[in-house]
């Protein structure tokens, strides 16, 4: 490799110092020899501190990187030193990148040209383009349907909400009273086999509960079937409610 001049430019960082080296000792980019470099990168790092230059960190974490890099290499196994250089060579493609973008910029930017105030232009906004009429078929459907989804919901999705069956414990109660003052006992199952709906169900049940509670009926259960059988004056306030009825 060419010895450096030691008439240093100046690089704003590590990796501006590295693409120099690389273009300048016409090195792949893709294939870095890291021990060349390494060396060529020293060399830059003493002359700079012979000549009181400002050096900063970055150029110190770079060689301290770079040597790491060796060191791994030099292992039997240097699948580490391989990731590392590739990360290193990504990072110097961006860069270089950077450095290409940069520069175009600065070649379309002048402080010295004239700009003029954004002039008033009609435009044609007639549609140019042809479709096929299916397409336009669709596009009306997509359209439409987006619109019907921001239309309020129809009353009949609040039916099951607000016009489900009100069914009171108290009219359940006298349904089960009903049912045992002739038989006196009843099977548990045939209080429900007749209601429509989980209201019912529910009110049927909260009914059996509340004549337990009360002491009107008690469940029994025999060889596996339970049975409600009504106790003695159960059924005597239903009984004087009922007869008062035509």
């Amino acid at each position: 490799m060419e010895k450096i001049s030691y008439k240093l430019p100046s690089f704003e960082g590590p990796l501006d110092l590295l693409l120099y080296l690389i273009s300048k000792n016409k090195l792949n980019i893709y294939d870095i020899h890291i021990s060349t470099l390494l060396d060529q990168y020293m060399e830059h790092i003493e002359a700079m501190q012979a000549q009181d230059m400002d050096l900063a960190s970055e150029f110190l974490e770079m060689a301290a990187r770079l040597v790491h890099i060796k060191t791994v290499s030099l292992l039997p196994k240097h699948e580490e030193a391989e990731d590392l250089r590739r990360d290193l060579t990504g990072q110097l493609l961006e860069y270089q990148e950077c450095k290409r973008v940069a520069l175009l910029m600065a070649q379309q930017m002048n402080f010295d040209i004239f700009t003029r105030k954004q002039a008033v232009i009609d435009f044609d906004m007639t549609y140019q383009r042809s479709h096929d009429l299916h397409e336009i078929a669709d596009a009306y459907l997509s359209a439409a349907g987006r619109g019907k989804r921001k239309l309020p919901p129809p009353p009949e999705a609040f039916s099951d909400l607000v016009s489900r069956k009100v069914v009171s414990v108290a009219s359940r109660i006298i349904h089960v009273l009903r049912s045992l003052w002739k038989r006196r006992e009843i099977s548990y199952d045939a209080l429900f086999v007749h209601s429509e709906g989980k209201s019912e169900l529910v009110a049927t049940f909260l009914a059996v509960l509340e004549l337990v509670k009360g002491k009107r009926v008690r469940i029994e259960e025999h060889g596996g079937e339970q049975t409600v059988k009504l106790m003695n004056g159960g059924g005597k306030h239903w009984k004087s409610e009922n007869s008062r009825q035509p």
